[in-house]
């Protein structure tokens, strides 16, 4: 179960209040329904510990208000064959969109996060002003709904991830250096004007951590750190399942790390961090022309553009000048790797991003931490790719949906 929490403001309850438990165990027995697919009342039982007589009054609530199917006897075991139910996955779906400095994707799914359709937007050539941004992403909301048959209020929640620190709890984007007048953005506010629907703002390296953690390579992972280093430099850190996202929410913000070697200037917030002109993309890019003269004369005299990418496949294939500048940037991956452990013990790190999950730099990295004794455990490479942060946005819409589904206590 991936527990995600958005902090609200509390209000007294009463207690053992009946109603209050019925709705409690409605959405209990909502969440098992959703993860399982389909089971019959003898299993929720015993996945849930509740009573049989309470189990059968749960789900006739859940009948009555459409958000479970009946589906007919299952096979039986040697007695009577049991009555199997299912959760309606049909009944809504979700919306995953990931904002880049060069597109919008978006990602649509049913409740139960089987995927109905994929898009990506590019950005060229268009304003990416944050109302401009949120026009594109509610005229592509009206378009899937339409393609997919669904009428507006089938959409019952919205998750963005965005390369910036997010106030999560007020849905503010607080700056998107490459995008136009992204500063202190109240983003929520603006998206709630085009969707009627649960909307949630969250940094989108903290979404890959849990898109990996929903479907990728730390599943089961209780506490673990996804390292995406590609355009940017960030970290997504998760304790006990949870994102932590730090008293001012720059937890995981390590592209301004003060490193040995590297420009120790203070963190600013409207700037870009030291590393992310180290490590990026970008970053190896340049080092490569400046160990690389004659490549880059080469390149421009036949109009071929190498790439960060090239340069790490001419590292893997052994080029020495290749290998010397992925080699720098491998030691500084170490010296963070080390670090995050020593702090936070995890016991799995994950390299994602064009730069960090390429085999090359990983390869690297074992290398350089073979001689670390203890705080380093597993480290690999992330393998969603770039749909990390929109399955990570689905994970979260997973967890709010049974709220969302059954707001008050069932009367």
């Amino acid at each position: 179960m991936y527990l995600y929490r958005v902090h609200v403001k509390k209000e007294a309850i009463a207690v053992g209040r009946p109603s209050l438990l019925r709705h409690t165990n409605a959405l209990t027995i909502l969440k098992l329904l959703r993860e399982v697919g389909s089971c019959s009342r003898a299993d929720l039982v015993r996945a849930s510990g509740l009573s049989a007589p309470t189990i059968t009054n749960v789900v006739g609530d859940l009948l009555a208000t459409n958000l479970i199917k009946p589906l007919g006897e299952g096979e039986s075991s040697g007695g009577r064959p049991p009555d199997m139910i299912s959760f309606k996955a049909e009944r809504g779906c979700m919306l995953a969109v990931e904002i880049t400095a060069g597109s919008v994707s978006f990602l649509l799914t049913d409740l139960s996060g089987a995927e109905l359709d994929k898009v990506h937007v590019s950005l060229a050539d268009q304003k990416t002003t944050p109302e401009a941004i949120c026009r594109l992403i509610g005229a592509e909301v009206r378009r899937l709904l339409k393609k997919h048959r669904k009428t507006r209020d089938r959409l019952l929640a919205l998750v963005v991830g965005v390369p910036a620190i997010t106030n999560v709890e007020e849905g503010i984007v607080l700056s998107i250096s490459t995008l136009e007048n992204w500063r202190s953005v109240p983003l929520r506010t603006l998206l709630s004007k085009v969707v009627d629907c649960l909307v949630i703002i969250e940094n989108d390296t903290n979404l890959a951590a849990l898109g990996e953690r929903y479907r990728g390579a730390a599943q089961k992972e209780e506490t673990f750190i996804c390292i995406n280093i590609g355009a940017n430099v960030s970290a997504g850190i998760v304790l006990g399942g949870q994102i932590h996202h730090g008293a001012q929410w720059s937890a995981g913000e390590i592209a301004y790390l003060r490193l040995p070697h590297v420009l120790r200037r203070y963190p600013s917030l409207h700037e870009f961090g030291e590393l992310e002109m180290v490590l990026t993309s970008s970053g190896i890019l340049e080092s490569w022309h400046n160990v690389s003269p004659k490549q880059r004369s080469r390149a421009s005299s036949t109009s071929r553009k190498i790439d960060a990418l090239a340069v790490l496949d001419l590292a893997q294939a052994g080029d020495s000048r290749a290998k010397k500048v992925i080699q720098q940037r491998a030691e500084i991956v170490s010296d963070i790797i080390v670090n995050l452990s020593l702090i936070l013990n995890p016991g799995l790190i994950l390299l994602g991003g064009e730069v960090g999950s390429h085999p090359v730099l990983l390869s690297s990295v074992h290398k350089h931490l073979e001689r670390c004794e203890f705080a380093v455990t597993k480290i690999t490479a992330a393998t969603l790719g770039d749909t990390a942060v929109l399955w990570g946005a689905i994970a979260i819409a997973l967890e709010m949906i049974p709220g969302v589904l059954l707001p008050q206590p069932l009367s």
